[in-house]
């Protein structure tokens, strides 16, 4: 039977004991009822929370992890920029089968450690000389391919990359790979329709302000199907924010609130740096903050504006993007910890109605992540995919918890992986904290990376 007994979950109105859940092949929920008797044959545990959503990755950076926590000998402060040179000459390299195998790797990583859907940002769509690829979607392809071997949902988000910086600069050669214009992307969207399923959706991403213009933004929006999600890069960096006054005579989450009328459609990533009146429309605006904190601390970019954010209204997922981290509580507890060292003072993602951080960071992070992934996900509840996590009841971290106690437990106590198994789309694909692919799919790794190395 495609069922399981949990003694507590977390469904959409909060922890229910004695809760059962059944799905069907296609991987949906078809069945989510509190208060029920377990059925005889029925594996029985203790804790079952919806799995997280990752609405920011960038896959291929999964290899380049730990490298590049090295200063420069010039004097020069390192930042986003130095780092960007780094990675680009990593992307110069790396092959569709090494594309593959690194995302293989990563999405296994996340599936242990609870997420079980994933955005990719993917943008190297070129060969290492800058040519199309006999199948333009050769290297999305790749990712789907990846996804499927580890088995966690995906939305593909196939970007929009035409210009090095505002004002329409030519692309350097570091950048060839990148190179798309709408009618490209639309291409690939299009080679990927076959893919969709219910564990897969295909949307767009102009990449940033700085390297698509707003007319070829406006035409992706409108020829783009209709509901299919749109990310974009936006205001990670101040010095992006300095650009875009100096080019457009505006900031950038401004620029695009005034031109684009921002809805529930769009993921702004990052946005780190905003203003007052940012923060308030973009609360209205109905869009998805996507934070990486992270990623963001690796890089150095700044903290996004939690507290006002949330007072506003707004909605809010994480990402790993660069993938310094595989894990969702990591990200959840240094969104929090972030604000603290900001303002001096604790619990700051709380609202009238969830006092526990813990709970309100799980809860609001699996609503805006749903939204920005344009999947049936981020709850328990018939009709939405058959994707939970299992935690270790026998943990010391959870023993003897109160449901109210479970997530705070789960995100700010101790570094153990409390994920014992993952169920991801209707599919058991992490069974007692290993994944079941997951010697195989290492294997592949170690190759991809020993070869980039190599070179």
């Amino acid at each position: 039977m495609n069922a399981l007994f949990a003694r507590h979950a977390l469904l959409p109105d909060g922890w229910r004991h004695d809760v059962l859940l059944e799905w069907d092949i296609h991987g949906d929920l078809t069945r989510v009822a509190a208060g029920a008797q377990a059925p005889l044959k029925v594996a029985r545990v203790n804790y079952v929370l919806p799995g997280m959503v990752n609405l920011h990755s960038h896959a291929f950076q999964r290899a380049l992890g730990g490298l590049t926590e090295r200063a420069g000998d010039d004097g020069e402060k390192d930042s986003f920029w130095t780092w960007r040179d780094l990675m680009y000459r990593f992307a110069a390299r790396i092959t569709p089968q090494q594309i593959e195998a690194i995302a293989a790797q990563l999405f296994a990583e996340c599936l242990r450690h609870g997420y079980t859907s994933l955005c990719e940002f993917h943008y190297l769509q070129r060969d290492v000389d800058g040519r199309s690829y006999a199948r333009p979607a050769e290297t999305a392809e790749r990712v789907a391919a990846a996804g499927q071997a580890a088995g966690i949902g995906l939305t593909l988000l196939p970007v929009l990359y035409s210009h090095a910086g505002f004002g329409e600069q030519p692309l350097k050669p570091e950048q060839a790979r990148f190179r798309t214009n709408v009618d490209d992307v639309l291409g690939i969207v299009e080679a990927l329709g076959a893919l969709r399923s219910g564990q897969l959706e295909v949307g767009a991403a102009p990449h940033s302000l700085r390297a698509a213009t707003l007319g070829q933004i406006r035409t992706l929006a409108e020829a783009l199907p209709a509901g299919r999600p749109l990310h974009i890069h936006i205001a990670e960096q101040q010095a992006e924010v300095r650009q875009c006054l100096d080019a457009l005579k505006r900031r950038p989450v401004q620029y695009l609130l005034d031109e684009l009328g921002i809805d529930a459609r769009w993921c702004l990533v990052h946005a780190t740096h905003l203003d007052d009146d940012e923060v308030a429309r973009l609360g209205r605006s109905g869009a998805v903050a996507g934070l990486c904190p992270t990623t963001e601390a690796n890089l150095g970019d700044g903290l996004f504006p939690l507290a006002p954010f949330i007072a506003a209204g707004g909605r809010f997922g994480i990402g790993s993007d660069s993938h310094v981290s595989q894990s969702p509580v990591e990200e959840l507890r240094w969104l929090e910890y972030g604000q603290r060292l900001q303002h001096q003072h604790r619990n700051v993602a709380v609202t009238r109605g969830q006092r526990n951080v813990g709970d309100y960071l799980w809860q609001a992070a699996l609503r805006g992540g749903a939204q920005a992934a344009g999947r049936r996900v981020g709850a328990l509840e018939a009709g939405k995919r058959a994707d939970l996590i299992v935690l270790d009841g026998t943990h010391p971290n959870l023993d003897g918890v109160r449901d109210d106690e479970v997530l705070g437990r789960l995100v700010f106590c101790g570094n153990d992986n409390l994920v014992r198994d993952v169920l991801c789309g209707g599919h058991w694909v992490v069974q007692g904290g290993r994944h079941v692919a997951q010697d195989a799919i290492a294997q592949r790794y170690r190759q991809a990376v020993r070869e980039l190395r190599e070179v």
